[in-house]
């Protein structure tokens, strides 16, 4: 169960990070994938933050990942630099692929093939 204090810094790490990706973002992944922040999570000793980050219009979205990983020192800093009024220490970051978009799609698309071919059961029989 996170604290209302790991909410205050999750949400206020979320918003700023939002920010930081809308302003630096095209110099770490390139101008083309469309980078969202879904949400953050932080540990219950504040010594590290899970941002969990959507990617649209490229395919290889772990490439993005990626290339985010190997420029996590440069966003840190631009994090950190935002939220350092707010936060007595800087937790750690760490980016984790949200692909709850693409799961319901395909869940949605297996409903839809279901209810195409008849399976889940229709109100005729009634």
């Amino acid at each position: 169960m996170e604290s209302k204090r790991q909410k205050q810094v999750a949400e206020l790490l979320k918003r700023n990070f939002s920010i930081v990706l809308q302003q630096e973002g095209s110099y770490v992944y390139g101008a083309e994938p469309l980078v969202t922040v879904t949400g953050v999570k932080v540990t219950p000793d504040f010594a590290l933050a899970k941002i969990y980050i959507s990617v649209y219009n490229t395919e290889n979205k772990q490439a993005v990942l990626l290339e985010m990983e190997e420029e996590i020192a440069r966003l840190k800093q631009s994090l950190s630099s935002r939220v350092r009024q707010q936060l007595r220490r800087m937790p750690d970051i760490a980016f984790f692929l949200d692909d709850t978009l693409d799961e319901m799609y395909r869940v949605d698309a297996l409903f839809n093939r279901l209810y195409s071919e008849n399976q889940m059961g229709s109100s005729e029989e009634e």
